[in-house]
């Protein structure tokens, strides 16, 4: 082998490399994005879980109880309850995942050395936060209770034993806390993702490295119908890919479907229009294919880490949070969580929905312009 001719093309290699500054940014980024990403987002230790309180007693010894799990590093309370339907209706929103029920004989039994019953509420449809709260809740009730049982029998000498306090859960939406119930419905939504940006990103970029891009700018054809006859046939595709992994994940699988089979199916192809927008934009900031696959990975590696589709937003850094709301997955998967475990309706989730659609909105039309100005 001739080292002279060996260099020589190693030479040439790096000068092509270097010429090709979105590859080359891309490969610098990219571990340095993911380490980022990684460090902050996979993380399973959850704690300031918000918790709303109905304390239907209202004495310094329920305060006081209250206040030892404020005190923990889990529970976050932030809001008092009137009422357990506005518990049902906050948890329903997801504003709360955890509530503490205090009965309003509390500081009557436990003056009459009588066991009271604290009850903790726990949104299942999560199950690593559940457990938490689980686990988290029962320890903290207990070692109260034996604290407080300790403090009795000291203070009257060991000669009055009180029986200590109750702590009963009750898990809502996901009582055996399986975790397919949980993985599947999010799985539907990444798998219809992943599919669909990447049927997409190739889309325009196949027809420029092909050349048959120019027969159509010499068309009378306007960008905007460009770009919506090419999105057409792969949003009926990317349809029938929602509704075969609906039929695998939840029949085959065996997850049942609490709420509106037709009003999942009706913003799943929402979502459809809203992820294949992101690879025509994609397909029209790209030159070449592999440009292309390098920025689909580049959106798919962080849509799975910080949408919540495995690790639990609310356990990442607040900026890493802040993130995760400009990724269309993250309002999918709330609503097809809240469609499917907590069988709830539109009244709900107007807010994921309607963002979701703006976000369709906005990725389309940026779509269009990125394109007419390409053609210009």
């Amino acid at each position: 082998m001739n080292f002279q001719r060996f260099l020589s093309i190693v030479k040439k290699e790096f000068i092509q490399i270097k010429r090709d500054r979105a590859s080359l940014i891309i490969a610098v980024m990219m571990p340095i994005l993911m380490m980022i990403l990684f460090g902050y987002a996979v993380n399973t230790e959850l704690d300031n879980i918000n918790t709303a309180v109905l304390d239907m007693n209202k004495t310094t010894e329920s305060r006081d109880f209250l206040k030892n799990f404020e005190n923990t590093k889990y529970f976050k309370v932030i809001k008092i309850e009137n009422s357990i339907s506005q518990i049902h209706e906050d948890m329903n929103l997801g504003s709360i995942h955890a509530a503490i029920i205090i009965p309003s004989d509390y500081a009557l039994k436990l003056n009459e050395n009588e066991k009271p019953r604290i009850q903790i509420l726990i949104d299942g449809s999560d199950p690593t936060t559940a457990r938490t709260v689980l686990s988290s809740g029962v320890l903290t009730g207990e070692n109260y209770s034996m604290s407080y049982i300790n403090k009795t029998m000291e203070k009257n000498n060991g000669n009055i034993n009180t029986g200590g306090i109750d702590i009963g859960t009750k898990v809502l939406y996901n009582p055996d806390l399986k975790n397919k119930n949980f993985t599947i419905p999010g799985l539907v939504g990444l798998v219809l993702q992943n599919i669909t940006i990447l049927l997409t990103a190739f889309a325009l970029v196949r027809e420029k490295e092909r050349g048959t891009i120019e027969q159509l700018l010499v068309s009378p054809l306007k960008s905007g119908e460009i770009i919506l006859g090419k999105l057409v046939p792969y949003i009926l595709i990317g349809f029938c890919d929602f509704l075969l992994s609906m039929f695998i994940g939840f029949y085959y699988f065996g997850v049942p479907i609490n709420g509106s089979i037709a009003l999942l199916i009706f913003l799943g192809f929402g979502f459809v229009i809203c992820s294949l927008a992101i690879g025509i934009l994609i397909s029209t900031a790209a030159k070449t294919q592999l440009e292309a696959m390098q920025m689909t990975f580049m959106i798919l590696l962080p849509s799975v880490l910080l949408s919540g589709f495995v690790f639990p937003r609310e356990a990442m850094p607040k900026v890493i949070y802040f993130i995760g709301y400009f990724m269309p997955l993250t309002y999918f998967l709330n609503i097809v969580r809240s469609i499917v475990l907590k069988g709830i309706g539109m009244n709900y989730i107007y807010k994921d929905v309607i963002i979701l659609f703006i976000f369709g909105g906005i990725l389309l039309s940026l779509s269009i312009i990125q394109f007419r100005n390409k053609l210009e």
